[in-house]
């Protein structure tokens, strides 16, 4: 059985919803990270970057959330999240989910930490650096799902777009969250449609953007 330490809310939130998709048995581990839990040597031991998600696989810790749903998705004999090898479309879905892994989620970590990059001192600046360029990547997702929706791939959902719901999560407290974005907005009230996420609610106890209303344009 798959173990996954998460923490609820964070990058190991979409691996955890990508389990109950696949209705892959798993046992979940909270990482508190609220006290520093992600730091410690037993942690550590399982994940040098000391950050969640973190799942032990056939007795094997594996990290990076990307990773992770690539390795569920291809896992599943069904392939109903992931293209297979194959297929025409495994390029385009590798495409968005490594774009996702370099080009959006990082934009978070600096939003976040931006002591980190630029010390305690530029956090505002860093911030107001920062929001333009997540608002761009906003404007080429919205556009990608304007000429190939309903999901990234077309009419094929994929690990990819389970990914991007949770970043978009992520910016529901920023000035402009993703969901002012026509097509990502409605793109949002699909994905929290779907029962898996009610059931991801629960178990991580999260409220916030479960009911949040779509963009108009």
């Amino acid at each position: 059985m798959n173990v996954l330490y998460y923490s609820p809310g964070a990058a190991s939130l979409v691996v955890h919803w990508l389990l109950i998709e696949l209705d892959a048995p798993h046992e979940l581990r909270l990482v508190d990270t609220s006290t520093g839990a992600q730091k410690t040597p037993e942690y550590l031991a399982l994940n040098p970057n000391g950050v969640v998600p973190t799942m032990v696989m056939d007795g094997v810790p594996r990290f990076e959330a990307a990773s992770l749903l690539m390795t569920l998705a291809d896992a599943d004999p069904q392939h109903r999240f992931a293209p297979a090898l194959d297929d025409p479309q495994r390029a385009e879905y590798n495409q968005w989910m490594f774009h996702l892994a370099n080009a959006v989620q990082p934009l978070f970590r600096s939003w976040w930490y931006p002591h980190e990059p630029a010390g305690d001192e530029q956090a505002d600046n860093v911030r107001a650096l920062i929001a333009p360029r997540i608002g761009a990547a906003w404007d080429r997702l919205d556009a990608q799902l304007a000429k190939q929706g309903p999901y990234l791939l077309g009419d094929r959902i994929s690990a990819a777009d389970f990914y991007l719901a949770m970043l978009m999560r992520w910016s529901r407290r920023m000035p402009r969250p993703a969901t002012e974005w026509p097509n990502l907005g409605a793109f949002a009230q699909r994905m929290r449609a779907r029962p898996s996420f009610a059931t991801l609610y629960e178990r991580e106890e999260l409220i916030e953007w479960a009911n949040a209303p779509a963009a108009t344009a």
